[in-house]
């Protein structure tokens, strides 16, 4: 009923997707090397993806929540069912990305930094404007990079149980990144800046 190939597993929302795109006919075709049946949900292209996700308009004045909704939904999309999935073959690259948009610590590391750029630079993010952004410069990425990794890893080492929901290297590391390069551009309003910082 899911048009999906033998020993694959899906859940949930995924599944309710999977069946449904028969019907809706939500991807395009993937190439057929990489395709596991039709229409499946890695077909999405970027210009598509980029409309579908309507944070920006639902949270206007919390720039951060808009950025942490595309990153758990590109982690989901991009990271777990094409990267993970489709390219590698495996489970465990995919399990990386689940620290995207679980357990809300990516988020709590994000507000700090939003705290940070507000009491360092007098960013107000909550009310995005170009007259106060930061210069981006290499040193500013350096410090809002710097002290959002650091509250990260204190936090970690803080709370074990942290430590035991990101339990591998490239979980906590993919989280830190993540936090870092949004409070960056956030801050400067510059997307080069923010992956620099990531």
């Amino acid at each position: 009923a899911y048009r999906m190939c033998a020993g694959e597993a899906a859940v949930a929302d995924l599944s309710y997707a999977a069946k449904h795109a028969g019907v809706i006919q939500m991807a395009s075709h993937l190439p057929a090397r990489r395709a596991r049946g039709p229409n499946e949900p890695g077909g999405i292209l970027f210009g598509h993806f980029a409309d579908m996700i309507q944070a920006d308009r639902v949270n206007p004045k919390d720039p951060a929540k808009a950025t942490l909704e595309v990153v758990g939904a590109g982690a989901m999309l991009f990271d777990q069912i094409w990267l993970g999935s489709y390219m590698s073959g495996g489970v465990g690259f995919t399990q990386y990305a689940t620290v995207a948009y679980t357990d809300n610590i990516l988020d709590e590391y994000t507000y700090y930094g939003m705290d940070y750029i507000k009491d360092k630079y007098k960013v107000d993010w909550q009310n995005p404007s170009p007259k106060d952004k930061v210069k981006p410069t290499q040193d500013i990425v350096n410090d809002i990079a710097t002290e959002v990794n650091l509250n990260g890893m204190e936090q970690y080492e803080q709370f074990p149980t942290a430590l035991e929901s990101h339990f591998g290297g490239s979980q906590r590391a993919s989280v830190l990144a993540a936090a870092s390069g949004i409070s960056v551009a956030i801050a400067t309003g510059n997307s080069n800046a923010g992956l620099n910082g990531w």
